[in-house]
């Protein structure tokens, strides 16, 4: 008896002296458990899982598409057809190539596939092509590619020691079936599923204490989508302190050496054949089309930031000054502070610069990476990762909303480390999801996004509240989980206003149209069509006027009252995208400031 206290005694402090040691020391990871010998070996739950993805995927894949759709389809064309130094000057199409290399070469992989299903897709001329078989290819180009994220979250689970497999197994679930990744990917059209893979993969070399591994994943990363760029500060602050400090806190430059010969290494398979066939201009033109810069603060519906909630207050001010007899600048009546596509221009508030939302980003961010540097643990750099991306998201210039993928998949990752994850999780995801729901415009997809959105979030938020603690709440925690708890059941109001109340109340085309397909949108869409990257800024009067009729009530729709209440009508046709955006922020924010507050 007292040999066997003895040898726990023994044993636990031994555990305790290797825990400090731990902590003392950044570079060493603890060992991990693995659930399965090798990541494409998969357990019974992970084959059945997904296979249910696929299935479901598939059903829609006769479901809406967006212009995504057909700018991929024509980046097939121009990568299949085109000679490599072609690629980023093709003006074929107003879809013009603006992802870095590794993806153009994603696509160019994908098109040798597309000639054999069906050679029409890939004929650079045969724009608009939308036959059955381009639509069953590229969606099934999208389901397989997912692949790499259902491997990813599976090895991420297998691997977990906190939270335990089958609360891990369960986030990984949750991840693979992810409402916004399934509106963004699977019916509005894109490939951030299998883009997200390679992001958890570099997460999951990171916590295995792979650092090569994790660098080099990363790198391409950048390589295939440049919106990761905004996770780049963590990274590389986590390289440096885990990778290149020993244990006594000795600089090791070999090893920054070794890390960045990775990185150029990849950076050179990347860029380096365009380089090689048509010179360093190549780079000048690769980048000009990764980085236009002529675009306005908001997107054209306003992604659910810091933004959309400064543009609706000088919506508002603006009112009241008109009503008050106050004069307004007429460009800002035209504005994209009203939900158009350019320039915004604020009619009451300071105007907000490119200059203004760099520094508030990396202000933020800077403070973020002062914690990781002191503190290089692997949860530490998730939550910054999480933090960067929503920082990103909230004060970026020109941000869309299909961005807060950017920080709903890192955020789910840590959604069970404590009370305050699991609430900022469950709002921001909340928040993140409905905020996508205008990216389907038409009705017939409205039950869809709806009802699986609610059951995945009855199913996932409930398997999680199970197993965190609550702690006993004092009268401050009582009242914010009690507002937050409002703001939850407010999401229920605010549908039903956007999408039965304010089209029975304003609308004159249908008695319940669904509000996403409204004058302004269809108005937009056809804007939209129009215009290329490279004219984002220089907006022809062809393409502002049908906008500005949607909003202004100019442009047809038959009416009978007078002119001011005709006007009045008219100018609300925006709000229920107005109130979705600004609704949608204020959970982000939200959710943003309480995760910060936890980190720090």
């Amino acid at each position: 008896m007292s040999t066997s206290i003895r040898s726990r005694t023994k044993s636990n402090s031994r555990s305790i002296s290797s825990n400090l040691s731990l902590n003392s020391q950044p570079h060493p990871l603890p060992p991990t458990t693995t659930k399965s010998s090798n990541w494409f070996t998969l357990s019974d739950k992970e084959t059945a899982a997904i296979v249910i993805s696929i299935a479901w995927k598939a059903l829609l894949a006769q479901a809406y598409h967006s212009t995504d759709f057909e700018v991929h389809r024509n980046w097939l064309a121009i990568t299949y057809s085109l000679p490599l130094s072609k690629w980023y000057y093709d003006t074929t199409s107003e879809w013009t190539l603006d992802y870095p290399p590794f993806f153009a070469f994603f696509e160019r992989f994908l098109s040798l596939f597309a000639y054999i299903v069906d050679p029409q897709i890939v004929r650079l001329d045969n724009l608009g092509y939308d036959s059955a078989t381009v639509v069953g290819f590229q969606r099934a180009s999208v389901i397989v590619s997912e692949l790499v994220l259902a491997a990813a979250v599976f090895q991420w689970a297998r691997r977990s020691q906190k939270p335990d497999y089958p609360t891990a197994f369960i986030i990984a679930v949750s991840i693979l079936f992810h409402p916004a990744l399934m509106i963004v990917d699977n019916i509005h059209f894109q490939y951030n599923g299998f883009l997200s893979g390679i992001f958890l993969w570099s997460v999951v070399a990171a916590r295995e204490s792979n650092m090569y591994l994790c660098a080099a994943l990363f790198a391409a990363l950048l390589n295939f989508k440049h919106i990761f760029i905004y996770l780049a500060p963590p990274y590389f602050i986590f390289l440096l302190r885990r990778h290149c400090f020993d244990a006594k806190g000795s600089f090791q430059f070999d090893r920054v050496l070794e890390l960045g010969a990775i990185v150029i290494g990849v950076f050179a398979l990347s860029f380096g054949p365009f380089v090689l066939v048509g010179g360093p201009s190549q780079l000048a033109q690769i980048f000009s089309r990764l980085f236009p810069f002529q675009r306005g603060l908001n997107h054209a519906y306003w992604a659910a930031n810091v933004w959309a909630l400064v543009s609706a207050a000088d919506r508002v001010l603006v009112k009241y000054l008109i009503k008050r007899g106050w004069p307004i600048a007429p460009e800002a009546l035209t504005s994209a502070s009203r939900g158009l596509i350019g320039e915004t221009t604020f009619g009451v508030l300071p105007p907000i610069t490119p200059l203004t939302t760099f520094s508030l980003t990396l202000g933020f961010i800077l403070v973020f990476l002062v914690k990781l540097w002191f503190d290089p643990s692997y949860r530490r750099f998730v939550d910054c990762l999480t933090l960067s991306a929503m920082t990103s998201f909230l004060f970026g210039w020109h941000v869309h909303e299909k961005a807060v993928l950017l920080f709903l998949i890192p955020l789910g990752l840590t959604a069970v480390e404590d009370n305050h994850h699991l609430r900022a999780f469950i709002i921001a995801s909340t928040a993140g999801i409905y905020g996508l729901f205008p990216l389907l415009i038409k009705s017939a997809e409205s039950p869809i996004k709806v009802l699986y959105s609610l059951i995945w979030g009855f199913v996932v938020f409930k398997a999680l509240r199970r197993v965190v603690y609550r702690p006993l709440p004092n009268l401050f925690s009582f009242l914010v989980n009690l507002a937050e708890s409002v703001y939850l059941w407010g999401f229920l109001a605010l549908h039903l206003y956007v999408s039965l109340i304010h089209p029975m109340l304003f609308s004159t085309r249908t008695p319940f149209p669904d509000f996403y397909s409204s004058g302004l949108s269809e108005a937009a869409a056809s804007c939209s069509s129009e215009l290329t990257d490279s004219l984002m800024d220089n907006l022809t009067s062809s393409c502002i006027v049908p906008v500005v009729s949607a909003v202004s009530g100019g442009g047809g729709g038959g009416g009978g009252g007078g002119g001011g209440s005709e006007g009045d009508q008219s100018t609300l046709e925006f709000l229920p995208l107005m109130l979705t955006s600004v609704y949608c922020a204020v959970g982000v924010v939200w959710a943003w400031l309480r995760l910060s507050w936890v980190y720090l």
